[in-house]
């Protein structure tokens, strides 16, 4: 039986995580794969990127980092993709590969990846052409598979959305509906196809051209238990949890509310417009004030949940992973969007931890909130929290 995988998306970042970590099952002579690559969004600029995929000697990724400490440094030559497809130019092609080959399905398309074509919403998804959306994409490709007594799938999105499987199964599930298609072929959707909720997490921090990518060592893929649902592979990268939560308020309420504060001081202080994470805190006053923002308020909000020793053991991997010698992680993209960032990062830990019996207090956090709000709301704003974590300083 085949264990080919079809991967919906050619980042960097699934050339660095899902590709990678299928390659090294592969070289421990796991039975998984090759890959598929399908471009979906039909993006011009990549097209050199498309037609480099699936060469015999495969693709660099370097991975380069802290590690316990320590710089390390190493470059594995990433063989598992054997075939690039463009949707545009390919689909049947695709709809080929998808009826019998495919055993998992893969994907990420960026933050806007699940907003669904209004076109896509009609019979004429079922027609045969290619839908315009990812979701419509999924669906006509489920349906073609339906139709040829596919065998059972396993859906593994792995964009950035909270629940990832759950929206993208509900975004299916309604293009089904919309499109008129059979009773038949809902019921098998929800009997054949699972659509699991993954959690992944790595910084890919640049792209090698044509196709290759620098990264992090760290490195997590968390995918949700379900009735049915194996791991495809094993590799230390790759967890199966009863509850992604904890995985998932690790990243949001640490690794990136840290980002989230420190771009915070960079856009209220003045700092240098090219100013990296690394070089931030080489300012040892800086460096100060974020260890005591984890110390003070963001651990104790953990153990507010019985967390304190795995909010620890992340704070000691995320400083690592901030002081990468060789990872260039401008503030300015941190930046972008902050209030939402302020919002979902900060904001959420408080929601989250006010709930709690023993939950700390949270000067800074708060300011840093009170100050985006009243920005928001049109208000005069606080004072900047700098002033706020020397008080709290010195005042321990």
């Amino acid at each position: 039986m085949s264990r080919r995988i079809v991967q919906f998306g050619t980042s960097r970042f699934l050339q660095a995580h899902v590709d990678l970590f299928v390659h090294e099952a592969r070289e421990a002579g796991q039975d998984i794969g090759p890959i598929t690559v399908v471009q979906a969004s039909g993006a011009r600029e990549r097209a050199g990127r498309v037609a480099a995929f699936g060469r015999p000697e495969g693709y660099p990724v370097i991975i380069r980092g802290m590690v316990d400490g320590v710089p390390s440094e190493r470059t594995v030559q990433v063989r598992a993709v054997d075939r690039c497809l463009r949707a545009a130019a390919d689909w049947p092609a695709v709809k080929a590969l998808f009826a019998a080959e495919v055993a998992i399905v893969v994907s990420n398309m960026g933050d806007a990846g699940y907003q669904v074509a209004p076109e896509d919403r009609s019979p004429a998804l079922l027609s045969g052409a290619m839908p315009l959306s990812f979701p419509g994409k999924l669906t006509a490709l489920l349906h073609h598979r339906w139709t040829q007594a596919g065998a059972p799938l396993t859906v593994l999105p792995c964009e950035l959305v909270n629940r990832n499987g759950e929206v993208l199964a509900a975004a299916v599930r309604e293009l089904a509906s919309a499109s008129g298609a059979p009773a038949a072929f809902e019921a098998w959707i929800e009997e054949r196809v699972i659509f699991a909720n993954t959690l992944v997490d790595r910084i890919v921090s640049e792209p090698i051209e044509p196709v290759g990518a620098v990264a992090e060592p760290y490195a997590l893929w968390a995918i949700e238990r379900q009735p049915g649902l194996e791991l495809p592979f094993i590799h230390p990268a790759v967890t199966i949890t009863d509850d992604l939560e904890p995985f998932e308020r690790l990243k949001l309420h640490i690794l990136n509310l840290g980002h989230t504060a420190l771009a915070e001081t960079w856009m209220c202080e003045g700092r240098p417009a090219g100013e990296t994470v690394r070089a931030i805190l080489a300012d040892a006053e800086i460096r100060a004030r974020l260890d005591a923002l984890y110390e003070r308020e963001v651990v104790p909000g953990f153990a507010a949940h019985g967390m304190r020793a795995e909010a620890r053991a992340y704070v000691a991997v995320t400083l690592d992973r901030f002081r990468n010698p060789f990872l260039d992680h401008h503030i300015a993209d941190i930046a972008q969007n902050h209030g939402v960032k302020v919002e979902r990062r900060i904001g959420a830990f408080l929601d989250w931890i006010t709930v709690r019996p023993g939950a700390p207090a949270t000067p800074v956090l708060g300011a840093i909130l009170a100050r985006h709000r009243a920005e928001r709301e049109g208000g005069a704003s606080p004072p900047h929290p700098r002033a706020t974590m020397v008080d709290a300083d010195e005042k321990v």
